[in-house]
């Protein structure tokens, strides 16, 4: 399976539509979507009456966006943690899932507001704890931990993103008007997975090349235990899934 089919798979499992109905009337207004993947989530902002512009670093990723040919939607490669002129003052920032790759924030969050008008919305989702399930081996929980400091200690990643968003925005001179936990079937749910989230899982595992770097030979143990661990009738997560509405 590619990575774009990956990426379209992973929309059924996540509460968008309790996300949009948090957001303001998009009818005729602009709307950044950092971090745009594949479209999925552009659409429904388009089918809404917004006007998209989506950025997103892989191309692979964009051209599937592209390709589905949305009206008022344009689709561009840039590094979100360097945004250029992108010739737009949108309305508001729709940004799901790519904050947790800028643990400084606050600071990414300031450039992004250079392409806002005052007063506008914005609307990021992350994840708080995504190795956050049990039970698991002692070991393993070790090898988990160690790698989501050593990512955040280099600023590639902070796997507690999630729950630190609210405060970042504040910091960065947003005012949160919501904060909301989002069911979500893969990330957080009790019980034993479903065949195709734990084969999106099993997938994620084996992208995670700096994961196999840290753990070395302790790798497939470690990949075993926590796959086991997402099929258990008693298996229970504590990860979430956190939407937070602000304005600044």
């Amino acid at each position: 399976m590619s990575l774009v089919d990956e990426y379209r798979r992973q929309a059924g499992w996540r509460a968008w539509s309790q996300a949009f109905a948090m957001l303001p009337s998009l009818h005729g207004q602009v709307v950044l979507d950092l971090g745009c993947g594949v479209g999925d989530l552009a659409a429904e902002l388009v089918a809404r009456g917004a006007r998209v512009l989506g950025v997103d670093g892989n191309e692979e990723l964009l051209a599937a966006a592209r390709a589905r040919g949305l009206p008022g939607a344009e689709f561009v490669q840039a590094d979100l943690g360097a945004l250029p002129d992108l010739g737009v003052a949108a309305d508001g920032l729709w940004c799901s899932f790519a904050a947790a790759y800028f643990p400084d924030l606050p600071a990414v969050l300031g450039a992004w507001s250079r392409h806002l008008r005052p007063g506008v919305w914005a609307a990021l989702t992350e994840i708080d704890d995504l190795f956050g399930h049990e039970p698991l081996l002692g070991r393993t929980r070790e090898l988990l931990a160690g790698y989501a400091r050593d990512a955040l200690a280099a600023g590639r990643y902070d796997f507690h993103m999630g729950g630190k968003v609210r405060r970042h925005m504040e910091r960065a001179g947003f005012t949160v008007e919501r904060e909301s936990a989002l069911p979500d079937q893969e990330f957080s749910f009790a019980g034993p997975a479903r065949p195709d989230v734990l084969d999106a899982w099993r997938a994620r595992l084996a992208r995670m090349q700096g994961l196999h770097g840290y753990c070395g030979q302790e790798y497939a143990a470690l990949r075993d235990d926590f796959l086991g661990c997402l099929v258990r009738a008693d298996h229970r997560s504590r990860a979430r899934v956190v939407f937070c509405l602000a304005r600044r």
